[in-house]
Formats: C-alpha cells, sequence, structure tokens
C-alpha cells in the first residue's frame, strides 16, 4: 500500500518560505507605501493610509508632488553631492584599508600588532566625542582649489570625503578575510618574482570580492547616511547631501506627498547600489558561512 503521510520536509520548506516572505513584506511594504504615496495628492494620500489602497497605484495620480519638491528645495542638487561624496569615499576607502590589511597581513614590520590593536580599538570611540577637534583641524588645513590657496576646508566636497575614507571595520574586515586566502599564492608569487605591489594587485584583490562588496556596502550605507558631520562643516546649500536636506526640506512648509516624493528620490541611488552588488554580496555571505 502506498505511503500517503505528508512529506515533513516539503512541509518544513514551505513554512520556511512563508516566513521569508513575511520577512521581506514587513521591509519591503513602507517602501511600496513610500513609492505609491508619492504619485497621491495628501488628501488621497492621508484617507488611503487606513486602507489596503495605500498599497496600491490607485486614485488619482500624477507627478504634482515631485514638480512641488522640485521647486521647494534643490532635491537633486543634494542627491547629486550624496551619491558623488559616498562614491568617492567607497573607492578611495576600498582602495586604502585594501592596501593597510595587506601590509598588516603580508609584510612584516616593527610595531604592526600594536599599530592595528590602536586601529581596531578607534571602533570604541564615538564620532561625537572627536567630532569638535576633527572641526578645528579641517578649519585651519590648506588646500589649492580653483580659487588658489585656502585656509579651510569648511563649505567643499573633500572635507566630507578626506575623514572618512580610512577606518578600524573595514581594515578589520579585510584583514580577517586576507588571512583566510591561502598563504601558498602569496609564496609561490614571491618565488616567481613578483613584487609587493603585484601580489597585492593581480593576486589578491581578485579573489576578494565578497569583501569587497562587504565593505563597499557597508560603507555606502554609513556615508549616504551621514547627517551629524556635513552639518557641522556645510553651510552652502551648494554642498549639502540629502540628510542635512532632508532636515532643510521638514523646515519648509511642505505636503506630505512632497515629503513621499523625496524620501523615494534619496531612496533611488541606495536600492540602485545595493542591485549592482547583490551577488558578490550574496557570495560574501555564502563564503562567510562556509569558514564559519
Amino acid at each position: 500500500m502506498a505511503d500517503i503521510r505528508p512529506d515533513n520536509h516539503g512541509i518544513r520548506l514551505a513554512v520556511r518560505y512563508l516566513v521569508l516572505v513575511l520577512i521581506a513584506l514587513i521591509f519591503i511594504l513602507p517602501l511600496v507605501i513610500m513609492v505609491m504615496s508619492s504619485f497621491k495628492p495628501t488628501l488621497q494620500l492621508l484617507q488611503d493610509t487606513s486602507s489596503l489602497r495605500a498599497f496600491l497605484p490607485v486614485g488619482d495620480l500624477s507627478l504634482d508632488n515631485y514638480e512641488g519638491a522640485f521647486r521647494r528645495a534643490p532635491v537633486l542638487t543634494f542627491v547629486f553631492n550624496s551619491v558623488l561624496v559616498t562614491g568617492l569615499t567607497v573607492l578611495l576607502s576600498l582602495v586604502i584599508c585594501s592596501l593597510a590589511a595587506f601590509s598588516f597581513v603580508y609584510l612584516n614590520w616593527r610595531g604592526r600588532d600594536v599599530v592595528l590593536s590602536i586601529i581596531l580599538a578607534t571602533l570604541i570611540i564615538p564620532f561625537e566625542t572627536i567630532a569638535i577637534p576633527l572641526l578645528m583641524i579641517v578649519s585651519k588645513l590648506p588646500w589649492i582649489g580653483l580659487e588658489g590657496l585656502k585656509w579651510s576646508w569648511l563649505n567643499t566636497y573633500h572635507v566630507q570625503i578626506v575623514p572618512w575614507v580610512a577606518d578600524g571595520l573595514t581594515i578589520f574586515l579585510f584583514v580577517q578575510y586576507f588571512k583566510g586566502l591561502p598563504g601558498e599564492l602569496v609564496e609561490a608569487s614571491r618565488v616567481e618574482g613578483a613584487s609587493w605591489f603585484q601580489i597585492y594587485r593581480r593576486v589578491i584583490m581578485p579573489l576578494s570580492g565578497p569583501v569587497l562588496a562587504t565593505a563597499a556596502i557597508l560603507k555606502f550605507l554609513v556615508m549616504y547616511n551621514q547627517y551629524l558631520w556635513p552639518l557641522i562643516v556645510v553651510q552652502q546649500e551648494s554642498y549639502r547631501p540629502v540628510m542635512v536636506g532632508l532636515q532643510y526640506f521638514f523646515q519648509l512648509d511642505v505636503l506630505w506627498g512632497e515629503v513621499m516624493a523625496y524620501l523615494t528620490l534619496i531612496t533611488v541611488p541606495v536600492l540602485a547600489f545595493y542591485l549592482v552588488l547583490q551577488r558578490a554580496f550574496i557570495a560574501s555571505i555564502a563564503s562567510t558561512g562556509v569558514k564559519g
């Protein structure tokens, strides 16, 4: 007689997928409401929040909220500033932190472990404790730009970039990943006569896709959400990033639909950046799980 008992493995798999779908909905539904609300008039937006219509593109849909947001504040300038500052910081951080980690893992020099310990110790120091001393430093540093020599970094792009190109967490991620790579690759390269920089560029970095994606995503989120430091060092509207611009936007007499339009615009770069690195990020999680 055939066994008609339910497949327990299939049931467990279905329950697992159901739980994952519910968790995904918890994160996705607020984004859906935000996007749908950005196309609706304020009155309709508020009325729809009490029903499932908030998740649907129904009613009087238009681009009026986006036009109002552009009219009240230079939203695209804020987005451009954040994308520029964040992108340059991520690129410089990946290069500098990976080079530093390479030296800590593969080069033998006096005081290496002490320096690495000091760098890792900075992870426990809140930024608020060094914000004012850092402000005093950058306000007196020279910089040669298009307008000549300046004795201040305030109201510039580089004041939002340079202090963040190296950090303990990113260096730690690279150090831990490099330690897990086969040491025989470096030894064989040295026997073949390769220089340390050639080993870094042609051997180590091509194998570092997972950690590059992980570090890039973490750095991107930190930099794109920067608020306190840009608020301190940037007073000119033309250099404001999105988070400082959001606070400025809320000070205006704006409608809820325009707020949703602004939030949608500043969310697009984050989602685009994650989708670009999604495959490498998933690979990094998989490799971490195998090593663990």
